[in-house]
Order: C-alpha cells, then sequence, then structure tokens
C-alpha cells in the first residue's frame, strides 16, 4: 500500500495550510527564512519539502546545493516549475526516508519542519546519521489541549490516511532520540497558531566532545 503522502494532493496540502484559520504554512514560511539564514552552511538539505513552501528565501550566493527530499514525485515536479530561478543549486530526490536513508548525500545543515511526526524518531535520527549535519533545525506541532492534530477544515478528508503513520511528538523524547546520535539542543522557539496550537522550532548542533 502506498504511503498516504503519495496520494494527497498538493492543492489540498495548501490549500488547508494557508487557511486563516490554520495558517501554518504562512508561518512555516518565515521559520524557514530564518533557518535558512541562521548558520554559516554552504550545503543544506531540506526533509519533507512537499511543495516548496520557502525556497524563495535561498540565497544563491551563499549555497552551494540545496537538497530538496519528498516521498511525492508530483510535489517535486511543481516545485521545478515554480523554482526555475535556483537552478543547479536545488537538487530534488524522491525517497521514502523511512526505507532509503541511506541514499541521502552529505549536508551541512539539515531542515525537517512537520516531518518526524510521519517517519518517527529513529528514522529521522537515521536519516540525520546518514546526512552527517553539523546543524538540525526542526519544527514540530504541538497540540496543547486540541484533540485532533489535523486542523477543522474543509479539506480535512484529504488527510483520512495520514493516522496511518502519524506520530505524536514530544520535545522532551526528540531531544534524547538525537542525544543518542551527538546532538545537542542549542534553541527552542515557539509560534502560536490560531486554534491553540504552537509550531516548536527546536535547533540542534553536532556535539564536539
Amino acid at each position: 500500500m502506498k504511503n498516504p503522502w503519495e496520494e494527497i494532493s498538493l492543492d489540498d496540502y495548501e490549500n488547508h495550510m494557508s487557511l486563516d484559520s490554520v495558517n501554518q504554512l504562512q508561518t512555516m514560511n518565515a521559520i524557514m527564512k530564518a533557518q535558512f539564514e541562521d548558520y554559516q552552511a554552504e550545503t543544506a538539505m531540506i526533509l519533507g519539502i512537499a511543495g516548496g513552501n520557502g525556497l524563495e528565501h535561498i540565497r544563491t550566493e551563499k549555497y552551494k546545493a540545496v537538497y530538496g527530499i519528498d516521498i511525492n514525485e508530483g510535489y517535486l515536479e511543481k516545485i521545478r516549475e515554480r523554482y526555475p530561478m535556483l537552478g543547479n543549486v536545488l537538487r530534488l530526490m524522491c525517497l521514502d526516508l523511512t526505507r532509503e536513508a541511506d541514499r541521502l548525500p552529505k549536508a551541512e545543515l539539515v531542515i525537517a519542519n512537520l516531518l518526524v511526526e510521519y517517519i518517527g524518531y529513529k528514522a529521522f535520527a537515521e536519516a540525520v546519521t546518514q546526512v552527517g549535519a553539523k546543524y538540525v533545525s526542526c519544527v514540530i506541532q504541538i497540540n496543547g489541549e486540541t484533540e485532533n492534530w489535523v486542523s477543522e477544515s474543509p479539506y480535512l478528508h484529504a488527510f483520512d490516511r495520514l493516522d496511518e503513520i502519524h506520530h505524536q511528538m514530544e520535545e522532551n523524547a526528540l531531544e534524547g532520540e538525537m542525544n543518542k546520535i551527538g546532538y545537542v539542543c542549542k534553541s527552542k522557539s515557539a509560534s502560536s497558531l490560531p486554534n491553540g496550537k504552537k509550531l516548536l522550532r527546536i535547533d540542534f548542533a553536532k556535539s564536539t566532545n
């Protein structure tokens, strides 16, 4: 059976995420701008790139290569249409991170926003280890007291199958898994959403010990 993300249309995903009542596409765009600028890195990798939200913030004078990874080839095709100006700097790969992490190239910075929820801590740690990044910046969703982790919207049923692969996120559990592979937490920042949820950005650096 296909991964649920292979069957969700990009229009449904982006229309849902950009609703005023959800406001995640806009919030993550601002976060990604900071993620690209906060580290001295010439190579970066975005795990779970979807339709390329935030790629307009890539400065080609700074980055020699930015790898975009997603399980949905259709999403990657849309990125190619949207961002031809990035040229050879943007390098897209279609693969399943739960089974094919060994195919990942090396990069100094890993960005993973709303990705760990769908592959789990261990698969994420394996991907980071394969990439050998100096820095990892990820965003997880904290649901607070809201029972439904997918926000109400006209597009809600597009995401019905995600329950099959969704993992509830706990910041301490993520930190613990990253500690095991030699990464230490350097910073945290939270962005509130309209429905009582928040996006928590957690940044890690490879330990020099």
